[in-house]
């Protein structure tokens, strides 16, 4: 037997051994449940593996609709998108008072980045650095879905990408997996609990981390495409954040769309059962992505009873709307499923309901009390206006452009200053779209009576109707239909409002639905109409800021040469207008840091920070070279690299002290810097560790995010940040797969971003 299989049967026992541990921690739900599943008809077990969509279900009507008769019969496991909680109250009703075991529903929702407080949606999120944010978010979305009936969500997304033409880029983290786990780990917290008080109040909620696995590395950065990488790659740079919120504690987890290894993900046992269970320890539930199941169908790999036994037989415990696992009742005569299949998966999903503690009291997510109370309050709307404003991305700010004075006439452009819709952002599906400011109510309310402020549309959000009709779609609309004037009156009446203003302030890029789920973008950048806006803008002679709304990196290169001031505001939730306001005017200082990487141009995709050396590099300093890895056209370097963000302050770095120069494999060093803030403005900095391993058994990137500090630091004052460095820190998996660390050099990196640092070097003995 090889090492590699000596380790993996070792993983496998000692995962398993976790498994029975943790099962008998709580016999009373074991001997509960088995008690249950005995009386449980083998159809009645089916049906709890069935998630179907019922659409928004009417109150009062709920006992006339289609699936009430299958809730009767107990064919369904839960529901998903019912919004209200008297809806879902009246719905568990027919399930626990008209079925014949009373076993109650799950309810689920799409809460990614807030019920009806919405905050950045999850890249800008993890724009902010900040952890105890991240997990504030979910803690508070959490309670206003509890508060409306909700007691599961699917997130947190963790995907990582390194194609910002995916259009699901919006909903991730970004291209690093270190921050990616991190932030799992914070919103698996927000959302469940942590240790023994997960799930104990009516305000914790189930998290399902999502996309297990890879989603965001599909092929040509089309959305549910084909993914193909080696298992080394995956373990290194792709899985941590999924492990991540295993370790944290999730309660489920959702197989994602793209195939692994040649398998879709929904039917892969390596990837399910192998990595997922025996490898990580997870004991929870796993749900298919909507319509995963009869998906594998056009995959090519079997008709609906074969993909639904492969699914069942991979480690899939539940059934988001395919409906195919109803046909394992088929495939157990038949030989193709076992009976104790059939069993687990059902336990699974009742060992959910019984740890959120719906069979102690179904009705626990059911006060219609809370949700008058509890939901959109002042209170929640003050958390998700700070936060948003901590995300915000200072890109450019020449001659302190910003901030902005409140006074005199402020010129708002740009046909995404005016709406209220695209706010929020992607996947805020429980979002009132009438209530969120628009940037010209937010600037305006911020700036105060002193400023006068005057707006025009200055131009469509895209030339072609048709691109923009799919660009605003679930309520996203700009109203295109009802605008008369042609692009040319438009940006004449935006010249006009703009010759007698001290400043003009340009809403541009992306709107909401330009980004997300089949949203994939082969050019990247502010769509040409608008970009004629900006150059017009821009001869009248005024400053010019760019407020640019965007759900993924943009190629800004033609932006960044000639516009002064750049402020990267992603969508900020339902409270990003006031949050513009305040950035913009210097009542808060922004922090936000990149966490992907800004290409110059498409033909550079895919580019990230943690890249790989070639045995040929370019040399330091230079653009092109032949018989070097480079291009004719454009040099290697991004436009703006990862960890990358201004202030309205400067901050100085002292070089690196290291507490010693040697580690041994028990030991650990220090790192730790002097940072100065070195401005005017009070204001706080991201400092960031990047590690390389300059010598291994296989290549190793040329840099590797290994931890990072939000601090606050007043103007004229100095700060020592440290960072501890163990073996531990500097593990990665081999050619074998085995999870080690290596003797040898290591370069430690400080710095404000990925390119900017200051570095130093010590020895792992």
């Amino acid at each position: 037997m090889t090492v590699r299989q000596l380790l993996l049967v070792f993983l496998a026992f000692f995962a398993l051994s976790g498994n029975i541990l943790a099962q008998e921690k709580d016999p009373k739900m074991d001997k509960f449940i088995n008690d249950l599943m005995s009386k449980m008809t083998l159809e009645e077990k089916i049906g709890q593996l069935n998630l179907p969509s019922s659409g928004d279900i009417t109150t009062g009507q709920a006992k006339s609709s289609n699936i009430a008769e299958k809730i009767k019969k107990g064919q369904v496991g839960g529901l998903f998108n019912i919004k209200g909680v008297e809806k879902i109250k009246e719905v568990q009703r027919i399930a626990v008072e008209q079925s014949r075991l009373k076993i109650p529903l799950i309810f689920g929702m799409d809460v990614i980045h807030g019920y009806e407080t919405v905050f950045p949606i999850p890249l800008g999120m993890a724009a902010t650095w900040n952890m105890a944010a991240v997990e504030q978010s979910a803690r508070i979305a959490a309670i206003e879905a509890s508060a409306d009936g909700i007691c599961w969500t699917f997130s947190p997304m963790v995907d990582i990408s390194r194609d910002p033409r995916w259009g699901r880029f919006s909903e991730g983290n970004g291209e690093d997996p270190f921050l990616g786990g991190q932030i799992a780990k914070a919103m698996v917290r927000g959302y469940q609990g942590v240790g023994e008080n997960m799930y104990k109040s009516n305000s914790n909620i189930m998290a399902c981390v999502k996309h297990y696995a890879l989603y965001g590395a599909g092929e040509a950065g089309r959305d549910y495409n084909t993914v193909d990488m080696s298992r080394i790659r995956m373990f290194n740079e792709y899985m941590y954040p999924y492990q991540a919120a295993v370790e944290a504690g999730v309660g489920s987890v959702m197989a994602s769309f793209n195939e692994v290894d040649g398998v879709p993900a929904t039917a892969n046992k390596w990837l399910m059962t192998d990595v997922l269970r025996k490898q990580w320890g997870f004991n929870g539930f796993v749900v298919t992505d909507y319509t995963g199941i009869s998906e594998m169908i056009d995959h090519g790999i079997g008709d609906l009873q074969t993909v639904s036994a492969r699914a069942l037989k991979a480690g899939i415990d539940m059934d988001m709307v395919s409906e195919g696992l109803a046909t394992v009742g088929k495939s157990l005569k038949e030989g193709k499923v076992t009976q104790a299949e059939i069993d687990q998966a059902c336990r699974r999903v009742l060992e959910a309901k019984y740890k959120l503690g719906l069979f102690a009291y179904p009705y626990k997510y059911c006060d219609v009390n809370r949700a008058k109370k509890e939901i959109y309050t002042a209170e929640n709307r003050a958390v998700a206006r700070k936060i948003a404003s901590e995300s915000f991305v200072l890109l450019k700010n020449a001659n302190n452009t910003l901030p902005l004075k409140k006074g005199g006439t402020i010129a708002v452009v740009g046909p995404l200053a005016n709406t209220r819709s695209n706010m929020p952002g992607t996947w805020s599906v429980a979002v009132d779209l009438t209530k969120p400011a628009t940037v010209v109510e937010g600037i305006q309310e911020v700036a105060g009576n002193n400023a006068k402020v005057v707006y025009a549309k200055g131009s469509h959000l895209i030339n072609d109707a048709k691109y923009e009709q799919n660009a605003t779609m679930f309520g996203r609309t700009l109203h295109r239909d009802q605008e008369t004037r042609s692009n040319e009156e438009m940006l004449q009446e935006a010249l006009q409002i703009s010759k007698d203003a001290d400043v003009i302030v340009a809403a541009l890029g992306e709107s909401s639905e330009m980004s997300g789920e089949s949203s994939s973008r082969t050019e990247i950048g502010i769509p040409d109409v608008q970009k004629e806006l900006l150059r017009e803008l821009l001869k009248t002679g005024k400053p010019v800021v760019l407020v640019l709304f965007t759900g993924r990196p943009l190629t800004l290169t033609w932006e960044n040469e000639n516009v002064p001031a750049i402020l990267n505001v992603w969508f900020g939730g339902s409270e990003a207008a006031h949050a513009i306001g305040d950035v913009l005017f210097g009542d808060v200082n922004p922090s936000g840091k990149l966490v992907a990487t800004f290409p110059q141009n498409v033909g550079q995709i895919p580019l990230f920070y943690n890249h790989k050396n070639t045995g040929r590099p370019l040399h330091e300093g230079r653009w092109f070279e032949k018989f070097r890895s480079n291009y004719l056209d454009v040099s290697n370097d991004p436009l703006y690299p990862f960890g990358y963000g201004l202030s309205y302050t400067t901050f100085s770095y002292s070089d690196i002290k290291l507490s010693s120069t040697t580690l041994d494999a028990k030991g650990e060093l220090t790192a730790s810097v002097t940072v100065t803030n070195t401005g005017k403005y009070d204001g706080a900095e991201v400092v960031q560790l990047y590690i390389r391993d300059l010598v291994g058994s296989v290549t190793r990137p040329v840099k590797e995010l290994k931890g990072f500090e939000k601090t606050f630091i007043k103007a004229g004052e100095s700060k020592n940040v440290s960072f501890k460095i163990t073996p531990e820190l500097l593990k990665f998996y081999n050619y074998n797969l085995e999870y080690v660390f290596e003797k040898g050099d290591f370069d430690v990196m400080i710095g404000g971003n990925s390119s900017d640092v200051k570095s130093a070097r010590f020895t792992l003995n």
